[in-house]
């Protein structure tokens, strides 16, 4: 989960105090304070929900929530680029809800998370007897994802030795189950994302080009936050609204003087 927030109407334009929509080319200066800048954080923080959680205004999230928009109806490969903690899982879920396979799941898989051992039997499952200790039968990860979206998160960390069957699966929709010499085909979406520079890692032979190629169909580059400080005001407000809700207490206002920077 990323430090990430957008607060638009479902057409894009951004929601002022009163409730109004304004035009879709008007931004809001930032806030940082003051009784009316309060009464703007708190109904922005309030229609959050209309982009799954992303929070803030700032011009570099616009961009980024553009590309989504144009992304999500098409069947596009999308790599998500950015650093650590901006959000790729929040902007793949929004990907998954905007596009023609909303109604299916969404089945997500950290690649860093897994032991490289591991990996190719929870991406393509295995058969009882593969290897010791396979004592059931396992369904991987693509054939959850069949008929929806498959998220690879850290893709950068997919070991060499298996990449080249995951390209396989992304041009002939097809592979075996650990153990098994039966093909099944699939039809999924895929959306990965890193924060590897994975051009680098081409050219020092840790990624095949191939496989980059195939998933560098529609990057999209998140910003950090030092890149979008403007959003501050507005993560803010909504942590703050977030923790407070948990401690079952009510926090009416910030000092201005803590939103200064430092």
């Amino acid at each position: 989960m990323g430090a990430t927030v957008f607060a638009p109407d479902p057409g894009w334009g951004l929601r002022e105090p009163s409730g109004a929509s304004t035009d879709t080319n008007m931004v809001r200066p930032a806030v940082s304070s003051g009784a009316d800048n309060e009464l703007y954080l708190k109904e922005e923080i309030r229609s959050e929900a209309k982009f799954e959680g992303i929070v803030g205004q700032s011009s570099a999230l616009r961009r980024v929530l553009e590309e989504v928009e144009t992304v999500a109806p098409t069947d596009s490969t999308v790599l998500l680029l950015g650093e650590t903690g901006t959000g790729k899982e929040l902007i793949a879920r929004a990907i998954h809800d905007r596009g023609r396979r909303r109604e299916r799941a969404l089945v997500k898989l950290n690649c860093s998370a897994i032991p490289s051992g591991l990996l190719e039997s929870e991406l393509f499952g295995h058969e009882r007897g593969a290897f010791t200790g396979a004592v059931t039968q396992n369904t991987g990860r693509l054939e959850l994802a069949d008929q929806g979206t498959l998220f690879l998160d850290e893709v950068g960390d997919i070991p060499l030795e298996l990449q080249p069957k995951l390209l396989r699966v992304l041009q002939e929709r097809e592979f075996e189950r650990l153990g098994s010499t039966r093909t099944k085909r699939v039809d999924i979406r895929l959306i990965a994302a890193t924060h590897r520079d994975l051009e680098s890692m081409m050219a020092e032979k840790q990624f095949r080009s191939d496989l980059y190629y195939r998933l560098n169909v529609f990057p999209i580059e998140l910003p950090s936050l030092r890149e979008r400080s403007e959003d501050i005001p507005l993560l803010v407000r909504h942590f703050v609204q977030h923790f407070a809700e948990r401690m079952n207490e009510t926090i009416e206002t910030i000092p201005s003087e803590t939103m200064q920077p430092a």
